[in-house]
């Protein structure tokens, strides 16, 4: 068994990357040469960008993929505090809870790594429980309009959730 260089590190380099914009409502996922694997409209927070926690709005900066969790749960399968409730998104469903924050299919976890500005304190993204998830059909994409989240197409999360490992990069900028 060889020993490493002292010149490499042993962090795997990423050979993929995930990219939202805040501005343009749109996620776009990159492999290590830059060509796009995937591209989606998504819809960030109603208030905007920002870090604060309780603000519900969407953290910027650079981040991972901390948790995936969903595998093999139905389209529309309704998440309430990361745990599938066994219910499945319908407008009626929707009519009985209407101030619930729909959260469906599969959720890709974020983290934080830039401590002050998305990680520790008052703006921690995961313990923000900021994700990327599933959301009902007919709530629109390119529209802002989470609580911090980045919502996206219940089909186009399940392709998502499936390309990217746990400690995918993602980069949010606003």
């Amino acid at each position: 068994m060889s020993n490493p260089s002292p010149c490499s590190s042993s962090k795997p380099v990423p050979d993929r990357a995930i990219e939202v914009d805040v501005p343009s409502q749109t996620l776009v996922l990159r492999d290590r040469a830059g060509r796009v694997l995937f591209e989606a409209r998504v819809a960030t927070a109603r208030n905007g960008p920002g870090e604060r926690r309780h603000s519900e709005c969407t953290p910027r900066g650079r981040h991972i993929v901390r948790a995936k969790i969903g595998a093999g749960q139905p389209l529309n399968a309704v998440f309430v505090s990361r745990r599938p409730t066994g219910e499945i998104y319908s407008p009626e469903l929707r009519g009985l809870y209407p101030n619930r924050d729909w959260i469906l299919t599969r959720i890709l976890w974020l983290s934080g790594l830039e401590p002050g500005r998305n990680r520790l304190g008052e703006v921690d993204t995961m313990r923000r429980y900021i994700y990327i998830h599933g959301c009902p059909d007919e709530d629109p994409m390119g529209v802002p309009s989470s609580r911090g989240c980045v919502k996206m197409r219940n089909t186009e999360i399940v392709t998502l959730y499936d390309l990217v490992p746990p400690g995918t990069p993602v980069t949010i900028r606003g």
